[in-house]
């Protein structure tokens, strides 16, 4: 079932052709994004079973054997990103149905959102450095496009940062690529897992594993690389924001991940210390920009850089607990995140103001919208028995055991400063009251419009319920995707051959 890995990839694009084709035709180009996504859910839950079931999965385009072909590998960490990928896809398709408007689906929103869509699959799937690249660059065209969509000032101004920012991580990218190619005369990343070893300057190929971390760091929002991100996503339409934060850096991080754990693996006293560093500065920032900051989309864009250093803490310390700590709160932060940019649009909507100086009473008015707030808010901060929790817990007794006791009293004090900014959403934008009087309830929206918006968001918050309250299977599951990370050497077989 090899075909079965191109689909991720194939279905999006010829979503994103239809939806453009059908723009005029609003109601048909709808459904034809709703179906795409329904589409895409259903063969990465196929795909995530064959990999759990029989082991890594492998397609060689072309019939061209590896290392010398395109090569497309799915292990366990690559399917379910792409489960994900799909799972917020769906969200966000239906939630744009009451949240873009006709001017902007006739400017060709669904199709640069199913571009979006094919390029991180396509990332996810990429078995070779310069397939990565493309992809990067098909994520990066699309996602600029949905930036800039609207074409007001703040837009553009968020979009020229964002564009710039990501062109000099392509530079680096490039460059890293040229570097690794000239070292070893390989590019697939399987054949580079044998090939970096070989290679005899290993301080050189350290040098370049450097470079690769500030490329993919841009990607990823890491410190101190991230101030492209709080200067553009709450400029773009809610759905934009909600589908970048969701998934976007999560790529960068992915990126992280595959190359630490299976290419650039000879220094790692140098290379995943520099990371921890990395990690533990990227938290606190994050933080402490959120709560500089008096505007919900705000506040919530610098949480994703804040979250993505627990990540890359899991990869830092290099240990099986760490790793599936790093897996589980990367799929926990992909749902809640998300998530909480889709209750933002909602409280927007409902409160007229998306600054929190200027809005209140959604507690009295819309309590239903305050408990879907609560739930991706609380699970962000860690607070049991939802999905952050588990995550944190993991990462912070993998840091104890690592003796790494400041990162784990790093990652702890972040919690609190995480649970004081979403207290602080809580208390401007719920509980006090509208210095207007003006927040209207759900029932003041139309019943297809109330039912669009909600229905993505009472989903997403029961997946981070259902994760925390029952976390064993989900832990299991993460536990041996980071067992698949730490011993490259089934997915090198299944790439290159039983004789590799």
């Amino acid at each position: 079932m090899s075909w079965l890995i191109t689909l991720p990839v194939v279905l999006p694009i010829g979503t994103a052709v239809l939806t453009f084709l059908f723009r005029n035709a609003r109601p048909l180009a709808h459904w034809l994004s709703v179906a795409g996504c329904v589409a895409l859910l259903i063969c990465t839950i196929a795909l995530l079973v064959q990999v759990w079931r029989v082991g890594i999965v492998v397609a060689q385009m072309g019939a061209w054997p590896a290392p010398f072909g395109i090569t497309l590998a799915a292990d366990l960490l690559a399917a379910v990103m792409l489960l994900l990928t799909a799972v917020i896809g769906l969200a966000v398709a239906l939630y744009a149905m009451a949240d873009i408007d006709a001017r902007l689906e006739k400017l060709g929103y669904h199709a640069l959102f199913h571009v979006l869509l094919a390029g991180v699959c396509g990332a996810f799937v990429a078995g070779d450095l310069f397939n990565l690249y493309v992809w990067f660059e098909v994520m990066l065209i699309a996602s600029f496009g949905l930036l800039v969509l609207g074409g007001s000032k703040a837009q553009i101004d968020g979009g020229i940062k964002y564009v710039t920012l990501n062109l000099v991580s392509t530079v680096l990218f490039l460059s890293g690529i040229g570097l690794l190619y000239g070292l070893t005369g390989t590019l697939n990343l399987a054949d580079l897992h044998r090939a970096v070893g070989e290679v005899n300057n290993q301080g050189l190929v350290t040098v370049v594993a450097v470079l690769f971390m500030v490329a993919f760091g841009i990607k990823a929002a890491v410190f101190p690389l991230f101030f492209w991100l709080p200067a553009s996503y709450h400029t773009a339409p809610v759905v934009v924001s909600a589908v970048f934060a969701g998934l976007l850096t999560k790529v960068g991080v992915y990126a992280l991940i595959r190359m630490y754990t299976l290419v650039f693996t000879h220094d790692t006293d140098y290379t995943h210390a520099l990371l921890l560093v990395i990690a533990a500065f990227t938290m606190v920032t994050g933080v402490l920009g959120a709560a500089a900051q008096n505007e919900f989309r705000k506040i919530l864009s610098f949480h994703i850089v804040s979250q993505i250093g627990y990540i890359v803490m899991g990869l830092a310390l290099l240990t099986p607990l760490a790793l599936a700590g790093a897996v589980l709160f990367l799929a926990h932060n992909i749902i809640a995140k998300a998530n909480l940019f889709l209750v933002s649009g909602i409280a927007t909507r409902l409160s007229g103001h998306s600054d929190l100086a200027a809005s209140g009473g959604l507690y009295k008015s819309a309590p239903f919208l305050a408990i879907l707030f609560l739930v991706p808010a609380l699970a962000l901060a860690g607070i049991p028995p939802l999905s952050g929790f588990w995550a944190k817990f993991l990462l912070v007794k993998a840091s104890l055991d690592a003796s790494a006791y400041l990162m784990a009293a790093t990652a702890l004090v972040v919690g609190l400063l995480t649970l004081f900014s979403m207290t602080k959403i809580w208390a401007e934008a719920f509980w006090k009251a509208h210095p207007d009087d003006a927040a209207r309830s759900l029932k003041s929206l139309e019943p297809r419009e109330r039912a669009l918006l909600v229905l993505p968001v009472t989903s997403l918050a029961g997946l981070t319920i259902v994760i925390g309250v029952f976390p064993e299977p989900f832990v299991v599951f993460a536990e041996r995707t980071a067992a698949q990370l730490l011993d490259p050497a089934p997915y090198v077989r299944a790439v290159l051959g039983p004789a590799s």
